[in-house]
């Protein structure tokens, strides 16, 4: 998957920034603390950041839209968030967790307006995992010589039965299975207690079993 590069004229605000200060040792510090170095105008803290989660951000982002060109535009917008919030940005929870806070925002809101436009293909949760060459464990795969079609029939209905799950679900679905995140982490992200999290993962997966078990 392509790599994220930020539009210059969109980070144009940069160029009065202060200066870089002398470099530190970033893969060293707490990205907690890159950003206060950041609010004190180490641009090459942002640049670090950039590097290190982009293509994490792109691939969430292209989970939620499956689409090349938006999920880099959203993970753009990410990272120009990140940005504009360096003065405000108060070290009270991990750095990853704040991103990801945005990024499912921001996912969030772009699947309420653009709802009507999209078509039933928006999140393949049984497609191959372009890194581990994996499918989620939803349903098993049917070996034998129409195991094609039967795929074909199960990404369909997963495809539509995963978008009429409510938000938070959806989000939490990606995240436990494409970002590896676990349940204290995705309760970060969505501020919900790790009891909580683990009820709506449980309520997501039984209603995604419940629609598909023709599949299973």
């Amino acid at each position: 998957m392509a790599t994220l590069a930020v539009n210059p004229t969109l980070l144009k605000n940069l160029e009065t920034a202060e200066p870089h200060r002398s470099s530190s040792n970033f893969a060293e510090m707490d990205d907690a603390v890159i950003m206060l170095e950041l609010r004190a105008g180490n641009m090459a803290g942002f640049d670090y950041l950039i590097q290190k989660y982009r293509r994490p951000i792109v691939h969430f982002m292209y989970r939620m839209v499956h689409n090349q060109a938006i999920a880099e535009e959203l993970a753009q917008e990410v990272f120009l968030r990140v940005y504009r919030s360096r003065e405000t940005y108060r070290a009270e929870a991990r750095f990853s967790t704040w991103l990801y806070r945005i990024a499912t925002n921001l996912g969030v809101n772009h699947a309420r307006d653009t709802r009507h436009e999209r078509a039933a293909s928006t999140v393949y949760l049984d497609e191959v995992d372009s890194e581990t060459g994996t499918t989620p464990d939803l349903a098993d795969s049917t070996p034998g010589v129409e195991s094609n079609l039967v795929r074909q029939e199960r990404m369909a209905a997963i495809r539509e039965h995963v978008l009429a799950l409510p938000d938070r679900q959806r989000m939490a679905v990606l995240m436990h299975k494409y970002e590896g995140m676990d349940y204290k982490q995705i309760g970060e992200v969505l501020k919900l207690s790790e009891s909580a999290t683990k009820s709506l993962l449980f309520r997501a997966y039984q209603t995604l079993r419940g629609k598909l078990k023709g599949f299973i």
